[in-house]
């Protein structure tokens, strides 16, 4: 390798967490100045920005149960059994899809023209199509979260399914190892970081896609709250819904996070 080779190689570094983290903390703090700032010097009005001391008073009356609404914990409780329920049902019919998908080119041509056509229109698209077809009960609002979590769960499977390399293949059936093996063996834990990123990705989207699931006719949950505050222009209450559902959507992200580094610790290892 040569000298300027050897520099440009020193010179490129992957950041650590550390510093990352510190940066991130500073950033909130540095936005949380600004906003507390702005709000208490007049320049925006409280019906377009409440300061933070109004959502904080929102948050504890809702989470006290002194609001005049459900508790907190109620609505809270609704939001996270319609996502995380669409997202257990897209993970076990969207992976094992994409398998089949990044293994059969007859897969591949059934589900990829659905897929990619139903994956970049938005919810609200869709969302009086599946009324008329499921009503208003909880049955539409989960499947829309499940349509929100299946096309990136089975894209990312499909494209994971490619990342077992042909040595590897070659010598588990050098081995003796049977079509079925070399799948399960070989080629589906070389998909799992990319599975479990779509999960990352697919839980993010299903979160999103909360407030559209929630506009069928619902009484709890978090998405139904914001509405129902931004129907009586009580933007304290807005904001505060959408810290919590910001933040609870950071925390999964970090948990799945966490799962991929014990599941696949291998992963971004040479």
């Amino acid at each position: 390798m040569s000298e300027d080779a050897k520099l440009k190689t020193s010179r490129f570094k992957v950041p650590g967490e550390g510093p990352s983290l510190v940066i991130s903390v500073v950033t909130v703090i540095i936005l949380f100045a600004m906003w507390f700032t702005i709000s208490a010097a007049g320049w925006v009005k409280p019906l377009f920005l409440p300061s933070p001391v109004a959502v904080a008073e929102q948050f504890y009356q809702y989470l006290t149960g002194q609001a005049n609404d459900q508790p907190l914990w109620d609505h809270f409780a609704a939001s996270m059994s319609r996502v995380f329920l669409a997202f257990l049902l897209a993970c076990v019919t969207a992976v094992p899809i994409g398998i089949a998908m990044g293994m059969s080119r007859w897969a591949r041509g059934i589900f990829d023209p659905p897929i990619e056509f139903y994956r970049p229109l938005p919810p609200l698209a869709y969302l009086p199509l599946i009324i008329i077809w499921l009503g208003i009960g909880e049955v539409p609002k989960v499947f829309l979260i499940y349509l929100s979590c299946f096309a990136p769960l089975a894209l990312a499977a499909r494209s994971g399914m490619k990342s077992a390399s042909q040595e590897q293949i070659n010598a588990a059936y050098s081995m003796g190892a049977s079509y079925r093996q070399v799948i399960w063996h070989v080629v589906v834990p070389s998909a799992l970081p990319e599975i479990l990123v779509g999960m990352r990705i697919a839980v993010g989207f299903g979160w999103t896609t909360l407030v559209a699931a929630e506009m069928v006719a619902a009484n709890l949950g978090l998405g139904q709250m914001v509405l129902n505050a931004s129907n009586f222009l009580r933007t304290d209450i807005v904001v505060m819904g959408i810290v919590v559902i910001g933040v609870v959507a950071y925390l999964f992200d970090l948990l799945m996070r966490w799962i991929e580094k014990k599941v696949v610790p291998w992963k971004g290892k040479a």
